[in-house]
């Protein structure tokens, strides 16, 4: 998919230099490895369509766009913390860009992993 395609090059780009390698391009994914020792997951299907997991050490979060939580303000878009919970999205928009939401997820998971979240 070049969309998968063009985010890989932009984080690449963007974020190499607190990379230890370049992103992974796998089947329908890419994996980004920080050098905080975080691991992104990246699943695009469409622009309003995506899943970003990340793992740090025993700690698995997510943000993703299944329509499952209407009683959330930010509805389809919503974050797993870290105990299994569901949350509002603090950080992604389905009506922006994919390199955009990116970002700012790598943004703040180089600041805090957990988001805060503990």
């Amino acid at each position: 998919m070049s969309l998968h395609i063009e985010l890989a090059d932009r984080i690449d780009r963007t974020f190499g230099a607190r990379m230890p390698q370049p992103v992974e391009h796998k089947q329908d994914a890419l994996l980004v490895h920080l050098g905080n020792g975080v691991t992104l997951t990246v699943r695009y299907a469409a622009n309003d369509a995506y899943s970003l997991r990340w793992n740090f050490g025993d700690a698995e979060l997510g943000i993703d766009t299944a329509p499952l939580h209407r009683e959330l303000a930010t509805f389809p878009n919503h974050l797993h913390d870290r105990d299994g919970q569901v949350r509002p999205d603090p950080l992604t928009r389905p009506d922006d860009t994919p390199t955009d939401n990116v970002s700012r997820v790598i943004e703040a998971l180089l600041v805090d992993p957990t988001l805060g979240l503990r």
